[in-house]
């Protein structure tokens, strides 16, 4: 997000766990590692809900809350 703050989100085709999102405002933004289990994972929070987006051994995994 760098010094702006402001991330634009664009619509893409298929569903994704951000579509329900766009044009909201992020409210907050949350990571979480585990040492040496090579996972990480960054839960976005908007007005409306939570995306999840999760990597272990390099698959990425998004989810909504």
């Amino acid at each position: 997000m760098a010094e702006s703050g402001r991330v634009e989100v664009a619509p893409v085709s298929g569903e994704t766990p951000f579509a329900d999102h766009l044009g909201e405002t992020v409210l907050a933004v949350s990571e979480e590692s585990i040492p040496d289990s090579g996972r990480i994972a960054l839960e976005i929070t908007f007005d409306s809900g939570r995306v999840r987006c999760e990597t272990w051994s390099g698959d990425l995994r998004l989810s909504s809350k």
